[in-house]
């Protein structure tokens, strides 16, 4: 796999770009995400985190300003070619059928009309993911957590041979149990420094996105409201963000973890 030397300035950008839903619009969102960067979203309930990272997925089209992805307006790439370079991770771990658990993660390589490795790669990305184990399986029969390691596995495989890529991921570890969170994003992190690319994720969780990610994009009331390195967040940015007072420590390693404070709202 390629390191991360000689890597162009940005991967992804998006310029002033807006998206109207019904009459809601969303954005003037500007910003920039380089190969190889972990980059967390944040925001309270109906702020416009998943349509934000829609937008990035080319699932919203651009309403205003621009989105380009390898300084190739994000519109103009054709699907198939697009899918190669990107894949997302979506918050529903549900198919509409049932399926094998290899065809499932095969799914991820539909894009490539001769893949003469795929059943290798679905194998090498099942055991990445920690879901050899579930190959024979039907997708229907496993539990939640089982179904997300097989989902990891699928866009493991769908950016198996590439480099630079970007991995985009709609919070789709909420209701696992913690140590099957930290270990799903440790392979979902490793997975992309080995290939160079860059993870947008969306996290409820504040202290997953300060203890797991190296920037923080803020977003409020569908506009972006900050957009910082996470050693220079502070916790009222964060009360801030949420409208709630929060309690904070620092951890061994130096890094902040928060709580909501007994006296819950900045108004009381």
């Amino acid at each position: 796999m390629s390191s991360l030397n000689n890597l162009p300035v940005q991967l992804l950008a998006l310029n002033r770009a807006t998206v109207l839903l019904g009459k809601r619009q969303f954005g003037p969102f500007t910003l920039s995400i380089r190969p190889g960067e972990q980059v967390a979203i944040l925001g309270p309930s109906g702020a416009g985190k998943s349509t934000l990272l829609k937008l990035l997925a080319r699932e919203l089209a651009v309403a205003g300003g621009q989105a380009e992805f390898e300084q190739r307006s994000l519109h103009e790439w054709p699907l198939p070619e697009l899918s190669r370079r990107r894949a997302l991770l979506p918050q529903s771990h549900e198919v509409a059928f049932g399926l094998p658990v290899e065809l499932v993660i095969g799914l991820g390589r539909v894009a490539r009309t001769l893949d003469p490795h795929l059943n290798n790669i679905v194998q090498q990305a099942a055991e990445h993911a920690c879901a050899q184990h579930l190959l024979g399986r039907r997708f229907d029969t496993l539990s939640g957590g089982e179904k997300a390691r097989v989902h990891m596995a699928r866009v493991f495989a769908q950016l198996w041979d590439a480099e630079q890529g970007l991995l985009l991921v709609d919070e789709p570890l909420a209701a696992l149990d913690p140590g099957l969170q930290f270990e799903l994003m440790d392979a979902m992190k490793t997975f992309a420094s080995q290939r160079g690319h860059a993870i947008v994720s969306i996290l409820h969780d504040i202290n997953q996105a300060l203890q797991s990610f190296g920037r923080l994009i803020l977003i409020k009331h569908g506009s972006l409201v900050g957009d910082y390195q996470t050693a220079h967040v502070t916790l009222p940015l964060l009360e801030a963000l949420y409208e709630v007072r929060l309690s904070s420590a620092m951890t061994d390693e130096g890094q902040m973890i928060v709580a909501p404070s007994l006296k819950q709202t900045l108004a009381a």
